[in-house]
């Protein structure tokens, strides 16, 4: 019963991993080659300064989804990622600051364009807040129930459990 619920928290957290990795290809992608060049200059810095914090975010999810498969329901997360992962969650803030400024820097003329680089960066500041601050994805039929509970990230929990040695 134990490594058949272990291989699937593997596959479950394989495919949080490949997904958050995705979403941020998808972003880069999207803003590069659809949004990107819709948009005059300083637009375009706008939505850079907005997007760098959100796929800042991303790519440091997926890292841990896939990294937590070693060490899921086996051992506690090794001691050296737990510190990386404490650095991260205070550098996130400074790229989530550093990407408000430059997008108040570069605010766009256009109220479609501020309206999309804003939704952008607050996307962003709610995925930091995701991984670590509360829990705040959920399946949508449980989400307004689930929500309010204000249950602490996994990520955060193993970060707290760590183990010696490695």
């Amino acid at each position: 019963m134990g490594e058949v619920l272990r291989r699937a928290f593997r596959r479950k957290y394989l495919s949080l991993g490949i997904g958050e990795l995705v979403a941020a290809a998808v972003f880069l992608t999207a803003a590069r080659h659809a949004v990107a060049p819709r948009l005059f200059s300083a637009e375009r810095a706008a939505l850079w300064a907005a997007l760098l914090p959100l796929l800042v975010v991303l790519t440091q999810a997926g890292a841990y989804w896939l990294l937590a498969r070693g060490w899921v329901l086996r051992a506690a997360m090794p001691i050296g990622l737990a510190r990386l992962f404490r650095l991260l969650r205070v550098v996130d803030v400074g790229v989530l600051l550093a990407g408000l400024v430059g997008l108040v820097r570069w605010w766009p003329d256009r109220t479609a364009a501020a309206v999309l680089v804003v939704a952008i960066w607050l996307f962003g500041l709610l995925e930091y807040v995701n991984y670590f601050l509360t829990r705040l994805s959920y399946p949508a039929s449980r989400w307004a129930t689930e929500v309010t509970r204000w249950r602490t990230p996994r990520l955060v929990r193993d970060m707290r459990t760590t183990q010696r040695g490695r």
